[in-house]
């Protein structure tokens, strides 16, 4: 494997007798586009603010392009950061943000009026650089942020909740704008979010935090369908958890309700009598039997929640209950609360939950 342009390597902050992150460690490749992602509290921003050198390490070390920056100034490291709150000049036109830490390098006039100009084209923004940050909308003023810290060409992007104070379709709009950014200019990039849909539609890879530390590192794919641990499978999608029984380990059979599910592989380190605890995401449970899902249990509509296009419905099963998606078909009017229902899935689409 390629050298990791980004390392972090058993890295641990602590603030007074507070432990924020423990033992953290993070390969990220040339290009690569990583979001943390974690509710409040998690660490995922202070593992972030390490890595700009706005917080120091208690231990542990941070390379950056084979530069070990871990004691060295913000200044010093060549790394582009965007904050939630925009933090631009009130007092500067949009150009003038552009170009402030151009300026403050100390680069050539003209070459800094290029690169405003290229900035301006790469946020489609060409007719506001004469604009103040007042005349512009929140999402404007965001994409002035975004190119505020590339202008100097950073070796590595940072981005803290970036879209979280904007309104959702311009939050969906710019999240593709930048990730089509990053792209197109290759740099490598952290994004910090607490949104599971914003990290899940623009990563490559995804760290998924909690409690000061990295629960799972996976792809969406990865993360969504393979969560390691009952906190990624919880925090990460709409999961339906079920408690059943073990009635043989050998085989992966487990009884939930009245009825039998089946696992695609064995019970090691459990037996017969045991509780264990299922996870299904509704959209691997049909309604009805269908081919291929071999596990079909018996039970009562509970709820039926009509959501355009989709049609949540949820199934009581005795002591245990779960939701589905079905779509919406004008042909086809929903089951109503009250019909006895089967819901079918196969043995491949069940998490064993640890």
């Amino acid at each position: 494997m390629a050298e990791p342009f980004l390392k972090i390597d058993h890295v641990r902050k602590t603030f007074g007798t507070t432990t924020v992150v423990q033992d953290f460690n993070l390969d990220v490749g040339s290009g690569e586009f990583i979001s943390f992602l974690g509710p409040s509290g998690c660490g995922k921003t202070t593992v972030l603010r390490m890595v700009a050198g706005f917080e120091e390490p208690t231990s542990g070390s941070i390379v950056v392009g084979g530069k070990d920056v871990t004691r060295l100034r913000p200044n010093q490291r060549n790394i582009g950061m965007v904050f939630q709150a925009y933090a631009l000049f009130p007092n500067l036109t949009v150009a003038q943000n552009i170009a402030f830490g151009l300026k403050v390098a100390g680069e050539p006039r003209a070459d800094i009026e290029k690169r405003v100009a290229e900035m301006l084209d790469l946020i489609k923004l060409q007719q506001f650089g004469d604009r103040y940050p007042y005349q512009l909308s929140g999402g404007q003023q965001q994409r002035v942020a975004l190119a505020r810290a590339l202008a100097p060409k950073p070796k590595l992007l940072l981005l803290d909740e970036p879209l979280s104070a904007l309104d959702a379709k311009v939050r969906v709009s710019l999240r593709d704008e930048i990730r089509a950014i990053q792209k197109e200019l290759g740099i490598t990039t952290v994004f910090v979010t607490h949104d599971q849909e914003e990290a899940l539609s623009i990563s490559d890879r995804i760290v998924v935090m909690y409690g000061g530390k990295a629960e799972q590192v996976g792809t969406p794919f990865e993360i969504y369908n393979r969560p390691a641990t009952k906190f990624v499978a919880n925090f990460v999608g709409t999961l339906n958890v079920l408690e059943g029984t073990v009635t043989d380990a050998a085989s992966g059979r487990v009884k939930v309700g009245s009825g039998e599910v089946l696992l695609k592989d064995k019970l090691n380190g459990s037996k017969a009598g045991d509780t264990v605890s299922l996870a299904l995401r509704p959209e691997a449970i049909s309604l009805g039997r269908q081919p291929g899902r071999e596990t079909t249990l018996g039970g009562e509509i509970s709820e039926v929640s009509f959501l355009g296009s989709v049609i949540r419905v949820r199934v009581g099963l005795g002591q245990e209950a779960v939701s589905l998606d079905t779509f919406n078909s004008p042909a086809s009017p929903p089951p109503a609360v009250g019909d006895k229902a089967e819901i079918s899935f196969s043995p491949d689409d069940v998490l064993v939950l640890h």
